[in-house]
């Protein structure tokens, strides 16, 4: 069993500790040289300029659905050469009638080199492999869906 960690730091500042009047900027270090600056969505009155939790979880299901993709491709010797996604987190109220992140979705688009090519059926069907065996797609409860075109 491995463990994983990130350190993260909240201070109020100036502010006021009440409703609608406090910051929800925060420090989250993944490592001693790598830190970013978070806070809430912006229709939560968070910045546009940081990141947010949203965000975070649709980045932390793309990398690693595209590191699952990338090893059964590896196995498979298909020839990548590039990988993109769009991951799409979608906001709203799940089954319980909660705030929740509804849906995920990824869109990635894989090139090849050599002339290489791989028909769509036989790219869902990698892509659904990679889903299915992604860490943290099987530790997300709501919809996950990846669209290939």
């Amino acid at each position: 069993m491995s463990e994983i960690s990130i350190s993260l730091s909240w201070k109020l500042g100036d502010d006021k500790m009440t409703p609608e009047n406090y910051s929800n900027v925060h420090e989250i270090t993944f490592t001693p040289k790598i830190k970013i600056i978070a806070d809430s969505a912006p229709d939560w009155r968070g910045s546009e300029i940081n990141t947010n939790p949203e965000q975070t979880l649709a980045a932390s299901l793309s990398s690693c659905h595209m590191m699952t993709f990338l090893a059964i491709a590896a196995k498979m010797k298909w020839p990548v050469i590039s990988y993109k996604d769009k991951a799409i987190a979608t906001l709203g109220k799940n089954s319980k009638g909660k705030m929740s992140v509804t849906k995920l979705e990824l869109n990635p688009k894989v090139e090849f080199s050599n002339q290489f090519s791989v028909d769509v059926n036989e790219m869902k069907k990698i892509q659904d492999r990679a889903h299915r065996y992604c860490f943290i797609a099987n530790s997300l409860s709501d919809e996950v869906k990846v669209l290939i075109n």
